[in-house]
């Protein structure tokens, strides 16, 4: 059944039946006639057609730093499970986590049609600012704090001091970070803080390296070659830290006796390594949940389009870091 026909069955025209299904004007008799037509033929107008005659898409863009992650999964997971239920589409745009990518797809999906942005973004700079603000469609951000639009993030700065105040209990004294993120990041910060406040050193070891296993094992390579007296070390990304492990037991080092090791994002393969793997878990399914609702907020006018909300964060200690795991 289109508006056509029930134009034709009711007598009126086509403009009517649309400002009728639109909640336009239309007068009490032409209503009576266009329901009781609709009543008699069980028509439902198609939601998507509608949004369109509105200039709604009813798709929401995903800008991603790496399909593959385990982290980004769980974002997207939560994300999807929000949009999913109502009626929202999604296209994902995975990055490689390269900023020139990550501008190229903002502006596409600007000047595409679609609804809103959600942006998983591993760093903000000045020109993800410029295109976020200049933007004709609302932008909520993902893992990073942005006082400039809607954001969810977790406290990358007290959950690495944190963990480092954890590895250097115990008498450890000498400890390097490997990190995929940028050195000047509130990562880094919080390492350097916890060192300090220990008062063993202005100038803390850190590293830059990837996320992958193989990534860790050769930062670990790196790290024994200049430092070989380490004892702790500490990940920023779980499968960094799992590299690490491999190499120290190849080189027969014992973890956590001679060195202790943590990683970050509570990943699943930090319950299946041996020994168990310290880390950090952050709600990334929540924050895509939240994000996504955020993001419908906005569109429905419910809520400002700047609005920042911090998730909490919990230490999983487990026998990487504990001594006498055995007993």
């Amino acid at each position: 059944m289109t508006i056509a026909q029930i134009a034709q069955r009711a007598g009126v025209s086509k403009t009517a039946v649309s400002r009728y299904l639109n909640n336009g004007y239309v007068s009490e008799e032409k209503k009576a006639r266009i329901r009781a037509v609709i009543d008699e033929t069980g028509y439902i107008p198609s939601r998507r057609a509608q949004d369109l005659r509105r200039g709604h898409s009813r798709t929401i863009g995903v800008v991603l730093p790496k399909i593959d992650s385990e982290p980004i999964g769980r974002v997207v997971a939560g994300i999807s499970d929000v949009l999913e239920r109502k009626d929202f589409q999604l296209l994902l745009a995975n990055t490689g986590g390269q900023v020139s990518r990550e501008l190229c797809y903002l502006d596409y999906f600007q000047n595409d049609q679609v609804d809103g942005i959600l942006f998983i973004a591993d760093r903000l700079t000045p020109r993800h600012r410029s295109a976020i603000a200049q933007g004709a469609v609302p932008v909520v951000v993902i893992g990073q704090k942005a006082e400039y639009a809607s954001c969810v993030y977790h406290d990358e700065y007290a959950s690495t001091r944190e963990l480092t105040a954890l590895l250097l209990r115990d008498g450890r004294e000498r400890i390097a970070m490997l990190t995929h993120h940028s050195i000047g990041g509130q990562y880094a910060w919080g390492f350097r803080d916890a060192v300090q406040t220990r008062g063993i050193g202005d100038s803390p070891c850190i590293l830059h390296t990837g996320m992958g296993i193989e990534d860790g094992y050769a930062a670990c390579q790196t790290l024994l070659e200049q430092q070989p007296e380490v004892q702790a070390i500490l990940c920023t990304a779980d499968f960094t830290a799992v590299g690490v492990l491999k190499y120290l037991r190849e080189q027969g080092k014992q973890v956590p006796e001679d060195i202790a090791v943590a990683g970050m994002g509570h990943s699943r393969l930090s319950e299946l390594v041996a020994p168990r793997l310290t880390t950090v878990h952050y709600c990334y399914k929540t924050s895509g949940i939240e994000a996504a609702q955020m993001l419908l907020d906005i569109l429905d006018r419910e809520v400002d389009n700047c609005r920042q909300l911090q998730l909490p964060y919990r230490i999983v200690e487990q026998e990487t870091t504990v001594r006498d795991r055995m007993l």
